[in-house]
C-alpha cells in the first residue's frame, strides 16, 4: 500500500498547508484514513481510491459497528471519508466519489453541559487559588476561558500582544487560522495587565510571545489546562464532564439565557455556520420550560 500512503500524505500536506487544520485535527484525519485502507486491504485485497466501492466503506462501517463505535465516531469517519474523496475528485484522480451512497447515521441530540451561574460566581468569590505563579496562572485560565468562550488550544496559543488593553478586546486565532476580536470586561483586563506585572517580577526568563507561561516560563500543555479546569470546577458543580470545553459552552449558554443575540454569539465563539451556534437556544428553552413546569398552576 505504498503508492496510497503517498496519496494520503499528499491530502494531508493539503490539509496541513492550504486548510491551516490542527495538528490535533490532522491526525484524526490520518488515523481514519489509514484504518480504512488497512481494512480494505484485507477485506477485499484492494487499496487504489479508484477502485473503492461504495460496499467496501458499507462494510468497513458495519466492522466498526460490531466493535460497538457510537454513531458519533462513526460518522466523524464518514466525515474523513468524505472530505477525502471530493479531494480526489477535485485533483481528478477518481471520476465519482464511493461516497455518494453513504449516509450518517443517525445520532441523538444530547444538550451541551454548561455549569450555573452561581456556581461559577461562588468559583471566582469564593474558592481560594494558591499564592505563587501556579495560582495566578490557574486563576486566569479559569477567567480567561469562561469570559470569552475560546477553545483550549486558542486559549494555549495566546500571545502577548493579542491582549489589546486600551480597547478591552482579545485577538483570537482559531480553526482555520481565522482571527476574530472578542470583547472583554474591565474585570478580566485589569487582571490580564497584573498578570502581565506580576509575569515580568516572578518569571523573569518567560518566553514573551506567549501571554500563559509556566513556572519555567514556559508555553502551557494541553493536559495542564485540562487539569486546572477538572480541578476547579470540581469544587463547584457536580456535573459529569469538568473540561475547557464545558467552559466554552456555559459562556455560550449565559450568553443566550440572557438574551444575547444568536448571531453574536456565533461570532464571538467563532463558528462557521449558524448551526452549531443554534444548540444554545435550547438551554434556554428548557430552561423556560423548568421555569414554567416550576411556577404555572396550570403547568
Amino acid at each position: 500500500m505504498p503508492q496510497t500512503l503517498q496519496i494520503i500524505q499528499s491530502y494531508l500536506d493539503h490539509l496541513k498547508y492550504q486548510k491551516r487544520y490542527s495538528r490535533h485535527t490532522i491526525l484524526s484525519y490520518e488515523t481514519d484514513l489509514i484504518a480504512f485502507f488497512d481494512f480494505i486491504e484485507i477485506q477485499f485485497g484492494e487499496s487504489k481510491p479508484e477502485n473503492i466501492k461504495p460496499s467496501f466503506i458499507k462494510s468497513w462501517l458495519a466492522s466498526m459497528k460490531e466493535k460497538s463505535l457510537t454513531s458519533k465516531t462513526i460518522n466523524r469517519k464518514i466525515s474523513s471519508l468524505k472530505t477525502f474523496f471530493k479531494y480526489q475528485l477535485r485533483e481528478q484522480a477518481i471520476t465519482v466519489s464511493p461516497m455518494v451512497t453513504i449516509i450518517s447515521q443517525k445520532v441523538s441530540k444530547r444538550l451541551p453541559q454548561y455549569v450555573e451561574k452561581n456556581a461559577m460566581n461562588t468559583l471566582f468569590h469564593s474558592v481560594e487559588f494558591p499564592q505563587g505563579w501556579k495560582g495566578k496562572t490557574d486563576k486566569i485560565i479559569m477567567e480567561l476561558l469562561y469570559n470569552t468562550g475560546m477553545r483550549q488550544a486558542e486559549l494555549i496559543g495566546l500571545k502577548e500582544h493579542n491582549i489589546d488593553i486600551s480597547n478591552s478586546t482579545i485577538k483570537v486565532l482559531g480553526k482555520g487560522s481565522k482571527e476574530r476580536v472578542i470583547p472583554v470586561s474591565n474585570i478580566l483586563i485589569r487582571s490580564l495587565k497584573q498578570y502581565l506585572a506580576d509575569k515580568k517580577i516572578l518569571i523573569g526568563k518567560a518566553d514573551p510571545t506567549y501571554l500563559l507561561v509556566n513556572e519555567k516560563g514556559k508555553m502551557l500543555y494541553p493536559k495542564y489546562v485540562y487539569h486546572v479546569v477538572k480541578k476547579y470546577l470540581g469544587y463547584v458543580t457536580t456535573i459529569d464532564k469538568k473540561s475547557p470545553h464545558i467552559l466554552r459552552h456555559t459562556f455560550a449558554t449565559h450568553l443566550t439565557n440572557n438574551g444575547a443575540d444568536l448571531n453574536a454569539v456565533k461570532e464571538l465563539l467563532g463558528h462557521s455556520s449558524l448551526a452549531a451556534t443554534q444548540v444554545y437556544t435550547h438551554n434556554s428553552i428548557e430552561k423556560l420550560k423548568d421555569i414554567h413546569k416550576k411556577a404555572h398552576p396550570k403547568a
